[in-house]
């Protein structure tokens, strides 16, 4: 046997549950501990300054530099008391992961002394290095400066020894270089454009929030036998094994008993997410084994998306502690369910309502059908832009793949809202309404909550579907950040909502009654975009062939879904909204096919390194011990004997010698492609040239190297197989 992957086996085999050693609490009485929340806040602050930061959360105020030394104290002396010895500020770089530079709170002030200090102008403001973060020619690689700047809204947090202040980041000429900086925007357009809707139904409502409920779902390996596979280190994924021959297919993994190693991972983590504020509450076996879900309950979108990437920081952490990798590629192992991250959307108001909701009353319905509409609507209008938030190498593996929603675009919403909906676009003709129209139509509409009660049966094969009281994008990917997907919603939300609002102030303009006028308005939305509502199966090929017909678009890899980006619709769309420039926009077009180019670029390496170093000199190996057999044998029978018993040896010596030959030549052409493509200096060129001529040569190595690992002799095999690697012992 390999002795790498011997001694990887035997150190995974011999893995117990580690002892947990912080006795589990109940979540109630840890939850929070390590956040500066605003009770922290109004323990520690004055009542000039806790009121300041909270006008600052709610109404996006900036605050002053003299009460932001105030937040700077409190905050410092109630991080200390935690066992903070450094501060970060905590920013989400365009490269998918967190950022933090640590400083210390110690500072000498001379003759052999020392205090603790931490300043306002620590609090508000750092200076990384913006030209060392991917930055779509924003910044030249000579011009470094760049600026995190502190975000009131998402309360800092004490995590080990650092108390992490969540900051955005921003050029020194002012473009976004992160993630939260777009999504900020976003919300507050959301905000503002849902709010005015509202008034047309409350005029109490002064406020709208974006609301997220995110289910990551992951992988778990053991750590041994993940250090022994240079793909899953280099690329996240297995870029070789032959599938086991038990897989998936007996369904006996799904909400099944979880295995008590994974249980054990399970409760460390849900005790830190906890401590640090994250509401984790579900855990379960996902469908493919070694896979696993967890999701906490809805909160605002800004801190939800912020607690999602501090989770995959924590998961990964404590992953190791437990001898686990935490897998969070979209698709780390051929021929099982790859995984995704759904996020559940709804909005909100200051008065308590889900708008996503329908209430007891007609009119509270009709708040309800106008929000339900226009989301549907805005899907339709802008679903290239939603396909380019969900676009990576990684989810060009899972989408479409009978496991997730495919490519294609659509909306699910059952069929008694589909019957509502065609009843509301049949009944409501030229602008008017007979008052026996709207008295049915109000009286349908005050059934909507008997009806989503027992609503049509969820489509997991929806890309975003109705669940009931909410919206969920089931597409986007596990690894990915949800600021992307949620950026993107709530901005076509928005310029949705203020079209909604002129169109149908131009009818009351004109006398119309306001019912009449939101009845008319919503009946022509739904009829324009009853093309992107679909009920059936997702997974089927009449699907692709239907879609099609209705002129719905099936981009199914990364470089063509980009292209959206750049579309005017696309870029007047953020910046109308003050979303994103359009010099953000272009930057973050170029950063995407970029990391496309090196993720396929790398995968290409490691799959040429480990075919030509690993599996070509293992079966050369066992092909010379077959070719002495054969030697043996001929030494020890005469020709007859020897055909009779030595033709099984010799198929398998020209069988080894077809599939290496088969490897070396397609790893050289891979090669040459990949040459041809780094010529290329324009970053879409080259993208597609990756995609188009390089990725078609990784299914062939493949398929070689996999029927390799059947021939083999299994003692000699350099690499651990899916068998060893995908159930936990």
């Amino acid at each position: 046997m390999s002795t790498i992957r011997f001694k990887a086996i035997e150190k995974a085999s011999s893995n117990k549950p580690v002892e947990y050693s912080t006795p589990y609490t109940s979540g109630s009485k840890i939850f929070g501990t390590k956040v500066f929340h605003t009770d922290v806040m109004r323990e520690y602050m004055t009542k000039d300054a806790y009121e300041a930061v909270i006008n600052s959360i709610e109404t996006g105020q900036p605050i002053d530099r003299k009460v932001a030394g105030m937040v700077a104290a409190a905050m410092k002396n109630w991080a200390l008391e935690h066992g903070a010895t450094h501060y970060t500020h905590w920013f989400q770089p365009l490269t998918g992961a967190t950022a933090e530079k640590h400083d210390a709170f110690f500072e000498p002030i001379g003759q052999g002394k020392a205090i603790e200090n931490f300043e306002a102008s620590q609090l508000v403001q750092q200076e990384p290095d913006a030209s060392s973060f991917p930055n779509g020619g924003i910044r030249n690689t000579f011009e470094a400066r760049g600026y995190t700047a502190w975000d009131p809204t998402s309360p800092a947090f004490v995590i080990e020894s650092t108390l992490c202040i969540p900051t955005i980041f921003v050029s020194y000429t002012g473009e976004a270089l992160d993630h939260k900086t777009p999504l900020l925007n976003a919300l507050h357009a959301v905000d503002k454009a849902a709010t005015e809707v509202c008034q047309y139904f409350d005029k109490n409502v002064t406020k709208v929030i974006s609301t997220l409920g995110w289910e990551q779902e992951y992988f778990l390996i053991d750590l041994a036998l993940f250090s022994a596979r240079p793909d899953l280190i280099m690329s996240g994924r297995t870029l070789f094994g032959h599938a086991p021959a038990k897989g998936q297919q007996l369904e006996d993994h799904y909400f099944g008993s979880i295995p008590e190693r994974a249980k054990a991972f399970m409760r460390e983590i849900e005790n830190e997410c906890l401590q640090l504020g994250i509401p984790i509450k579900t855990r379960h076996n996902e469908v493919a084994p070694n896979q696993f879900e967890c999701a906490p309950v809805f909160e605002e979108t800004n801190l939800a998306v912020d607690h999602n990437q501090l989770l995959m920081d924590v998961m990964d952490k404590v992953g190791q502690k437990h001898n686990f990798k935490v897998l969070l590629h979209e698709k780390p192992f051929a021929g099982v369910n790859g995984s995704g991250k759904h996020n559940n959307w709804s909005l909100a108001t200051n008065t308590g309502k889900n708008l996503l909701s329908p209430g007891k009353t007609p009119k509270n319905n009709l708040q309800f059908l106008t929000f339900f509409v226009n989301t549907i609507k805005a899907v339709h209008d802008y679903a290239d832009l939603l396909r380019v938030a969900i676009a990576s190498a990684g989810n060009d593996h899972r989408l479409g793949a009978n496991e997730a929603p495919p490519a294609i675009m659509s909306v699910f919403i059952g069929e008694q809202l589909t019957r509502i909906l065609d009843e509301l676009e049949k009944k409501v003709k030229d602008g008017k309404i007979s008052a026996d129209d709207k008295t049915d139509l109000k009286l349908n509409i005050a059934r909507i909550p008997e009806i989503l009660l027992d609503n049509t049966d969820r489509n997991r094969t929806s890309p975003f579907a109705f669940t009931g009281n909410k919206f969920e994008f089931r597409a986007v990917g596990s690894s990915a950040n949800c600021a992307l997907a949620m950026a993107t919603l709530n901005t076509i939300v928005a310029e949705q909502l203020k079209q909604f609002k002129k169109e149908v102030d131009a009818l009351l303009d004109k006398g119309a009654k306001k019912d009449d006028a939101i009845f008319q308005i919503l009946r022509n939305y739904i009829s324009s975009s009853k093309k992107i509502r679909f009920e059936g199966n997702g997974y089927g090929d009449e699907w692709v062939k239907e879609a099609t017909k209705r002129g719905l678009k099936n981009i199914k890899t990364t470089p063509q879904a980009l292209d959206a980006m750049l579309e005017k619709q696309a870029v007047k769309v953020f910046t109308v909204n003050k979303v994103m420039t359009e010099r953000e926009i272009h930057a973050r077009y170029e950063i995407q096919l970029e990391t496309y180019t090196k993720k396929i670029q790398i995968e290409s390496r490691v799959m040429g390194d480990i075919a030509l170093n690993h599996i070509i000199p293992c079966a050369i190996k066992y092909q010379n011990t077959l070719i002495q057999n054969v030697t043996g044998l001929k030494g020890l029978f005469n020709a007859a004997e020897f055909k009779k018993i030595g033709t099984t040896q010799l198929e398998m010596i020209q069988e080894i010698s077809e599939h290496i030959s088969m490897i070396k030549k397609h790893v050289e052409a891979m090669v040459e492609e990949r040459k041809k493509a780094n010529l290329f200096e324009n970053a879409k060129k080259q993208a597609i040239a990756y995609c188009d001529k390089v990725i078609p040569h990784f299914e062939i190595i493949r398929y070689h190297a996999d029927k390799l690992e059947l021939v083999v002799d299994n003692e000699c095999w350099p690499l651990p197989k899916y068998r060893e690697m995908l159930w936990i012992r």
